[in-house]
């Protein structure tokens, strides 16, 4: 091989750098199916893992720990990697044995499981969850089973929440905490008392990850010395409190990830004490069954579920927009979703909305080793600040604190829609003035890898109507894109702007319009802009829409362009893309 394998970090592999490397890479990718070449409807685009992930081009991502990736792209097969197969290979023998009664279907299947198991140990690259995710899925599909572990997580979560309910836990909530509550300040008081408050809650929620079904009571809550451990970890939690109270006052958005029934009960304490300090929540859960950790669904089935969500606003929706996601949670300040998945943190299955919501969201709060390993222990940057926490077999909590890099920016709800703002104070101005405000619609990013050369058509063309039409106020996006912005955040500004009613002209870009653009540039229409107009775009497509919506409010609204029926054989967005799918399986 032209490559060297013992590399230090997962971000020194990328695409581009060795043949060799980008075979490898490919075929990692499908033996653990997540190409999203060769299964779109399963696995996330580039563009979808970049609301997660801060990733440049070039760059490839493994859902796993660095250590874990440097062994599956290693030669051989290293003990510690066979250790971990042979893990998830005995938890699939327990869980058949326990849960599958007729000898003779479970032998059947487990017959099945080995073949693929020996052929993940003859070519050891997939990794060991997505394993367990291929067995559990034999496990479910030939049983006929499709959640095993419901009425253990009931269980689990029923004696959690009477240990939640009982004096020993409020005591080690609400007791103070002598020699620490020290007064300056009412407002620093106040913050403080906030502070170890979600400390307290954090550090007992995690006592449960190592406590079997059997001792969850009292007894073991009782044994901790959650004070003690206060005052002896110094400022492990200041990255966190910091976190929660940047920007002044200002109420943040989180993204909480419990791991575990039982300990959700916990989770949910947390969460309370972050919605009475103000912060809006969501809570993401398992789409399926995957052991222990908390479902979705559980509320259907378990009343404790049902009772401790009471007040929470469950989004069944998988493929939210940016407009519909953020209007849920404006409205709801504690919000259910589904992650989509049915295994550990893996970007690449991610629902579309899960993907928003991290997008969305200012911090991510994740519970559990196995998000430590793949958040804390992986050196791909986030795109959001990230507290992890999980307390390790010997009973020691930790907390990391992971920062999104500096060169990651966030176009905040508010400054896209100050950017909205001023745009409709412009074209109020407009009219009060006598001006006729136009909106001009045109492809900007529909043709991949071509959004430069079409700001600068629209810009062309636009410059020509502005010195032809007399006392024509005319909005041209091209003027008002910023690198970085993606469709969503784009579509979710020009909608404010487009109903506003202050447009008296809506213009949909036409091929002449392209034709003319590249006459006034000087030059010839290349081959990839032939026979194009705004029918070819999707975010077109959309905004003809929400046209013919205005023109309801506003009858004299004209609209001038291509038939609307033209749009309407336009699909959706590709996540994160200017293009929808159809367009961008091209290849163009």
């Amino acid at each position: 091989m032209g490559f060297d394998r013992d590399f230090e970090s997962a971000q020194d592999v990328r695409y581009g750098k060795d043949v060799a490397l980008d075979a490898l890479l490919l075929h990692f990718m499908t033996e653990n199916h997540l190409e999203y070449s060769i299964d779109p409807d399963k696995n996330g685009s580039m563009e979808q893992l970049r609301f997660m992930l801060a990733l440049e081009n070039g760059d490839f991502y493994a859902p796993c720990s660095d250590r874990m990736f440097r062994m599956l792209l290693s030669e051989g097969l290293p003990d510690e990697l066979l250790a971990e197969y042979l893990a998830q290979w005995k938890a699939f023998i327990r869980l058949t044995r326990n849960f599958c009664s007729e000898r003779k279907l479970a032998s059947r299947f487990i017959q099945l499981a080995r073949h693929k198991f020996r052929m993940v140990l003859a070519s050891p690259i997939v990794i060991p969850s997505r394993l367990m995710k291929r067995l559990v899925t034999i496990f479910m599909t030939q049983s006929g089973i499709d959640d095993p572990y419901r009425q253990i997580r009931r269980a689990l979560n029923r004696r959690a929440a009477r240990i939640v309910d009982s004096e020993t836990f409020d005591r080690m909530v609400n007791s103070c905490l002598e020699g620490v509550e020290t007064c300056t300040r009412m407002d620093e008081l106040r913050h403080h008392l906030d502070m170890l408050e979600v400390e307290r809650l954090m550090r007992l929620s995690t006592l449960t990850d190592n406590w079997s079904p059997e001792s969850f009571d009292e007894s073991a809550l009782e044994q901790a010395d959650i004070d003690g451990e206060i005052r002896s970890s110094g400022d492990m939690f200041k990255p966190l409190c910091d976190a929660l109270s940047r920007d002044g006052d200002a109420p943040k958005r989180i993204l909480y990830i419990p791991n575990r029934a039982g300990g959700l009960m916990f989770d949910l304490e947390v969460v309370k004490a972050l919605l009475r300090q103000g912060h809006r929540v969501v809570v993401a859960l398992k789409e399926g069954f995957f052991f222990e950790w908390p479902v979705y669904w559980d509320r259907d089935h378990d009343p404790v579920v049902a009772e401790r969500f009471n007040g929470a606003y469950f989004v069944s929706e998988d493929r939210l927009t940016k407009n519909e996601l953020l209007a849920i949670m404006a409205k709801h300040q504690f919000v259910v979703i589904s992650d989509g998945t049915r295994e550990r943190f893996n970007p690449y299955r991610f629902s579309v909305t899960f993907a928003r919501a991290w997008k969305e969201c200012d911090l991510i709060i994740a519970k559990g080793k196995s998000m430590h390993n793949r958040l804390i222990d992986a050196s791909h940057d986030f795109t959001r600040d990230i507290a992890s926490f999980y307390r390790d077999p010997e009973g020691t909590f930790h907390m990391d604190f992971r920062p999104k890099p500096e060169s990651e920016h966030k176009f905040s709800e508010r400054y896209i829609t100050q950017k909205a703002e001023e745009i409709i104070r412009e074209m109020r101005w407009a009219r009060e003035n006598g001006k006729t405000v136009m909106f001009y619609s045109g492809i900007i990013g529909s043709v991949p890898g071509r959004t430069k050369e079409a700001i600068e058509i629209i810009s062309t063309y636009v410059d020509h109507l502005r010195g032809q039409l007399d006392d024509a106020y005319i909005i041209n996006p091209g003027e008002h894109f910023e690198e970085g912005m993606d469709a969503d955040d784009l579509m979710f500004m020009w909608e404010q702007v487009q109903r506003s009613g202050y447009i008296n002209v809506w213009r949909f870009q036409t091929y002449f319009d392209i034709e003319k653009s590249f006459e006034l540039m000087g030059r010839k229409v290349p081959p990839v802009w032939v026979g194009k107009d705004a029918t070819y775009s999707t975010g077109c497509t959309k905004e003809m829409h929400i046209a013919l919506d205005v023109q309801k409010a506003y009858p004299e609204l004209q609209i001038i362009g291509p038939n609307p029926e033209k749009f309407f054989r336009r699909r959706e967005y590709g996540v994160g893309k200017f293009c929808d799918v159809a367009i961008d399986s091209c290849g163009i």
